[in-house]
C-alpha cells in the first residue's frame, strides 16, 4: 500500500443539509460503517492530513480533526475555498462526505495528473465531478473574486484556472464496478448503494 502523500491535505465537505435524505447522510450505514467513516479511512490512507468543513463541528468531535466553520456559507464552491484557505499544503484533495464507496486508486491518480493545473478534475459520463476533485492554492484567489461577486458555480470557475480533465476512459480501470463516483441524496439512492454491498 502506498504511504499518504504528506503535499496533500484531504478536505471532506461536511457541511450539507440533506434535506432529500431527510436524516444526516454523513451518519448512513453502510456494511456497518457510517459514510463519514468510509471517507475519512481513504483520505487517511492518501492524504498527509485531513480536515472537515462545516458549521457543526459537535457532529464530529469523536474524529479529533479540524472541523473549520464555511468563510462563505451556503454552497460547495465556500466549502473548497474554506478547505485551501486552511490546508496548510499547496493542494487539496476534496470529497463530500456522502460518497459511499470512495475510491483510494482513482484519488491517487488523480494526485499524479498535477503537474503545473490548478485543478485536475473528473470528467464522466454524467459531467464533471468538481467535489471529488484535486485543487490548489491558485485557486483561492478566483474563487474568492467569485465568491464577492455571488456567483457559486464551481463550472465558472474552470475558466480562469489551468485545469486537467480526466476523462472515464482513463479511469475506467480503477473502477471496475462503476461505483466510485455515486453519490447519495435520496432514501431511493441508499436503498441501491446498499444493494451494491
Amino acid at each position: 500500500m502506498s504511504s499518504p502523500n504528506p503535499d496533500i491535505t484531504g478536505v471532506i465537505l461536511v457541511g450539507g443539509q440533506s434535506r432529500r435524505m431527510g436524516t444526516d447522510k454523513a451518519f448512513l450505514d453502510l456494511r456497518g460503517r457510517p459514510l463519514i467513516e468510509r471517507v475519512l479511512r481513504v483520505c487517511e490512507e492518501v492524504c498527509g492530513s485531513v480536515l472537515l468543513v462545516g458549521n457543526r463541528p459537535e457532529r464530529f468531535s469523536a474524529y479529533g480533526l479540524p472541523v473549520v466553520p464555511d468563510i462563505y456559507p451556503g454552497s460547495s464552491l465556500g466549502g473548497l475555498y474554506t478547505g485551501l484557505s486552511h490546508a496548510s499544503t499547496p493542494t487539496i484533495f476534496a470529497t463530500p462526505c456522502d460518497i459511499p464507496f470512495p475510491n483510494a486508486a482513482i484519488m491517487r491518480h488523480l494526485i499524479s495528473c498535477r503537474d503545473d493545473y490548478d485543478a485536475v478534475v473528473p470528467l464522466t459520463t454524467h459531467g464533471v465531478e468538481p467535489l471529488f476533485a484535486i485543487y490548489t492554492k491558485a485557486c483561492l484567489e478566483p474563487m474568492r473574486r467569485m465568491l464577492e461577486a455571488g456567483n457559486v458555480r464551481i463550472h465558472d470557475l474552470y475558466s480562469l484556472i489551468r485545469i486537467r480533465y480526466v476523462e472515464t476512459a482513463e479511469l475506467a480501470s480503477l473502477d471496475p464496478f462503476g461505483t466510485a463516483f455515486l453519490n447519495l441524496n435520496t432514501p431511493d439512492d441508499y436503498e441501491k448503494a446498499r444493494g451494491k454491498e
